[in-house]
């Protein structure tokens, strides 16, 4: 049994109910980002499902040097701290560079490494000294078992509030697949295993100038993953994917979330309660 992860009132890890970390991609504005945590938290509390909200402040890794990154460091955190003040839940985005991870924990309750950056020795250290919890994803490239130097590296500095996710593995070009063994593996380290079904389907550079994605396969996976006893669940969701500025092609649209989630927290507590 994992450990157990606590943001306020949440806590992720052990037999708890799985929590929801969703959001978009990239907070494409504050208007926007507002009211689509409004929304997202209204759906998880009739749900009955713990919601923590999820945004990039800057897409440092996008495939294409036009693409849209977002409102940058300051604007985008400024909005987050909106969204955590007056929406009321816990605040998750990703640091891609030392110089803003300072800054970027004043703020967030949780702070991610992204899968490529998940060996830069150096960022995830200085993420870790933070003592803030750090979603490590783990990288295309990596096996499960890669994730023990991973986390060594964490535990180094003394912080032991580590959430590894998983987002499907590298499989030929432009294609990621799912090993579901891996939930299973990383859970053996004793930290809180999430899930990410909407990366895991994306066709990394697929659209040439930008990623491509097969969202039709979400519910299958999200449907997996908590058939396999997940601790938490990460989720792209966009109003209009087809019109997000980032991952459109493997955002959840929301329209479709509550049923999805209502079907997975019966997955779960079938899994939980034995």
């Amino acid at each position: 049994m994992s450990k157990i992860i606590k943001i306020g009132k949440i806590s992720i890890g052990g037999k708890n109910p799985f929590v929801l970390i969703a959001g978009p991609c990239v907070i494409e504005g504050r208007t926007f980002a507002l009211r689509l945590a409004k929304t997202l938290k209204q759906i998880s509390d009739e749900v009955g499902i713990p919601f923590i909200f999820k945004a990039s402040y800057d897409k440092a890794n996008r495939t294409s040097i036009s693409s849209f990154r977002g409102p940058g460091l300051r604007k985008g955190l400024a909005i987050l701290k909106d969204i955590k003040e007056h929406v009321g839940v816990p605040v998750l985005s990703d640091v891609h560079r030392i110089e803003e991870i300072a800054e970027a924990s004043k703020v967030l309750d949780i702070l991610q490494v992204p899968a490529f950056l998940c060996r830069q020795t150096d960022l995830v250290v200085a993420a870790a000294k933070t003592k803030k919890i750090i979603n490590i994803k783990k990288g295309q490239f990596l096996a499960p078992w890669d994730m023990g130097p991973v986390i060594k590296k964490i535990e180094s500095t003394g912080n032991k509030k580590v959430l590894l996710t998983e987002r499907g593995a590298s499989f030929g070009y432009n294609n990621l697949v799912s090993d579901f063994r891996s939930l299973e593996i990383m859970a053996k380290t004793g930290y809180p295993v999430v899930y990410d079904a909407t990366h895991s389907v994306q066709q990394p550079g697929g659209l040439g100038e930008s990623s491509g994605g097969n969202s039709e396969f979400i519910p299958l996976l999200a449907r997996c993953s908590v058939a396999a006893g997940v601790n938490a669940l990460f989720l792209e969701v966009h109003p209009h994917p087809k019109q997000a500025l980032s991952d459109g092609p493997n955002s959840f649209p929301l329209l479709k979330l509550k049923k999805l989630l209502k079907e997975l927290k019966a997955i779960d507590h079938i899994v939980k309660a034995k």
